[in-house]
């Protein structure tokens, strides 16, 4: 279990005030310019030295992501994208740090963007979060009142100014690309890539597009050390990380544990355990509703860290535990999340555009039985024909629930068909 002195989101649950005053005495903007005074190269490699990698989903190591970017100019500025869109079902993570930390993604935007050589951020926020982006231009107006960011930002020489930029609600402008397009007022359909971000991204300018989460922890590593942060967790999997629990437990929240903490003492000890108790416990989606579910048997031991669920056919994700216990209809939920893909898809690409559509009008045959046994396989087809060839993950997002729906629930979707056989027949 975290210790409270390892916690980086120490006002999560907003108990605290949020505005500048109560932020700096808990820790916030103290010593930003000895931080940056550290060098961007430096800065670079205490971040690839933690081992932080994206809280986003993808899990891709920060400090890399950071050192594609141009380390002399062209003539073309740099900048820095913070992705807040969270539209994952089941995720609500982002949305509490900008509510409560601001100024902790603030300061995370600041030494980011002087480590990439950016000249801003923009902050792209979810367009149902009306009141986050408030808070967060409000939070903005504060900084930029006593100096800590804008010119010479916190007495460092650095000029660094931040946007917020609020999307339309569409799901697909979590992809990077997406949300690239979306910046620049175009439809939010993906790009092609090559060319990456950091060779051309928004504006036709490098960029780094990084989580919420990500940028947000970054002062602290800086200020703690990467061995502090490094220690923390597993090997590859290091650091703490922000865990949306609901679904069927007693006690939903937000919390921030260590990694590779196990899933069934995540949900005991922090969401009051399974509503029912842990074996009345079906299933659980471990990483937000784009990851392959785990059935009881895995849940029982799987750890919650990106290797961990890898190896379990699944993935860490967003970290957006959504719990279903006994009283699930698991077949109707999946299709529930087929039904969401469809929709959000951008149509781009026609694997995606033709397959959800073809995937949700299957399960919901299935979901009443209405299908023969062969359509089973059938849909599992379609899903490969989807998953990895698509411009962007949005395919594999949709294909990866109904996968781990039939590679652990077949059973169940066999005896809804064998059911309903009689009924047909009379």
């Amino acid at each position: 279990m975290l210790s409270d002195k390892d916690r980086i989101f120490v006002n999560l649950y907003g108990f605290q005030d949020w505005h500048l005053k109560a932020a700096l005495a808990r820790g916030d903007f103290a010593n930003t310019k000895d931080l940056l005074a550290k060098g961007p190269d430096e800065i670079v490699n205490e971040i690839k030295a933690s081992g932080l990698r994206g809280r986003g989903g993808a899990g891709f190591p920060t400090g890399v992501k950071w050192s594609f970017m141009p380390k002399q100019s062209d003539g073309r500025p740099s900048y820095l994208v913070v992705n807040a869109d969270e539209s994952e079902p089941g995720t609500c993570k982002d949305r509490d740090i900008m509510r409560h930390e601001p100024f902790k993604l603030l300061e995370g935007c600041l030494i980011a963007g002087f480590a990439m050589r950016a000249k801003a951020a923009y902050i792209y926020v979810r367009g149902e979060f009306y009141r986050e982006a408030e808070r967060l231009e409000m939070a903005i107006g504060e900084a930029y009142e006593v100096g800590l960011i804008g010119k010479n930002a916190c007495g460092s020489g650095f000029d660094f100014d931040i946007y917020v930029h609020r999307g339309a609600g569409a799901y697909i402008c979590g992809e990077e690309m997406a949300l690239i397009e979306s910046l620049e007022g175009k439809p939010g359909r993906p790009r092609l890539k090559p060319p990456f971000p950091a060779g051309m991204g928004v504006w036709g300018c490098p960029t780094t597009v990084n989580n919420v989460e990500s940028i947000a922890v970054t002062p602290t590593i800086l200020r703690r050390g990467a061995a502090w942060f490094s220690g923390l967790g597993r090997p590859n999997n290091t650091g703490t990380k922000l865990f949306c629990i609901s679904g069927h437990v007693n006690k939903p929240c937000n919390v921030e544990e260590e990694m590779g903490i196990p899933l069934r003492e995540l949900i005991d000890r922090h969401a009051g355990g399974v509503r029912g108790g842990w074996d009345n416990l079906l299933a659980v989606i471990p990483g937000g509703s784009s990851v392959p579910l785990l059935p009881k048997a895995t849940c029982d031991t799987v750890l919650m860290d990106f290797d961990s669920l890898r190896a379990e056919k699944s993935g860490l994700g967003t970290a957006a535990v959504i719990v279903m216990d006994k009283s699930t209809d698991i077949v109707k939920a999946i299709a529930r999340l087929s039904k969401f893909y469809m929709h959000e898809s951008c149509g781009q690409c026609t694997p995606c555009r033709e397959g959800t559509g073809w995937m949700w009008r299957i399960m919901e045959r299935l979901v009443e039985g209405r299908a023969e046994k062969a359509e089973i396989d059938q849909l599992l087809d379609i899903s490969y024909q989807i998953e990895g060839h698509t411009i962007c993950a949005l395919g594999d997002a949709a294909a990866w629930p109904v996968q781990g729906l039939i590679r652990h629930f077949r059973d169940e979707i066999e005896r809804r068909i064998d059911a309903r056989k009689p009924v047909l027949a009379a």
